[in-house]
């Protein structure tokens, strides 16, 4: 995510504000704005099985929304390939969605577009296995913690507005 005083994704042109880092290439990054495009695209990258557990990526086990650190990032063999975050948002909301009374960091709690974190996340792509990933930095008082979580097309909802 860029915005105010944090630094450039790899790969990607810092912005001034909180629209979504654009490719350095020029290419227009997609933009994922309903449920059943981010259920297509999680389709689109079932990598093959038993290819993510083999692969030097090492992201198959995010299930949760788990912490990882730039040193265990995979950079290089990473793509950002779509954004979640609304570019009409000024601050997505933090409401989250549990429906059957899963916590933020449970391997089987729900991805909802417009809920969070989910809605401040980015679709990252694997190069070598195609295993595609939900990324997002959750920025603290005194911390910047990047949250990673495999996308799986079982666990994309359509769930009601947030906001009523």
């Amino acid at each position: 995510m860029c915005g105010a005083g944090t630094a450039p994704v790899t790969g990607f042109l810092p912005c001034a504000d909180n629209r979504p880092p654009q490719p350095r290439d020029n290419r227009v990054m997609q933009q994922i704005h309903t449920t059943a495009a981010l259920q297509s695209l999680a389709q689109q990258g079932s990598p093959a099985t038993g290819a993510p557990a083999r692969c030097s990526c090492r992201l198959s086990h995010f299930a949760g929304w788990d912490s990882i650190t730039d040193e265990r990032w995979p950079g290089a063999q990473m793509e950002q390939i779509a954004s979640l975050r609304s570019p009409d948002a000024q601050e997505p909301t933090f409401a989250e969605y549990h429906p059957q009374g899963t916590r933020y960091d449970s391997p089987n709690a729900p991805i909802a577009l417009a809920y969070f974190p989910t809605n401040r996340a980015g679709v990252w792509r694997c190069h070598d296995c195609g295993l595609q990933v939900l990324r997002y930095t959750e920025f603290g008082g005194y911390y910047i913690d990047h949250r990673v979580r495999v996308l799986d097309a079982a666990l994309v909802q359509q769930a009601p507005d947030p906001a009523g």
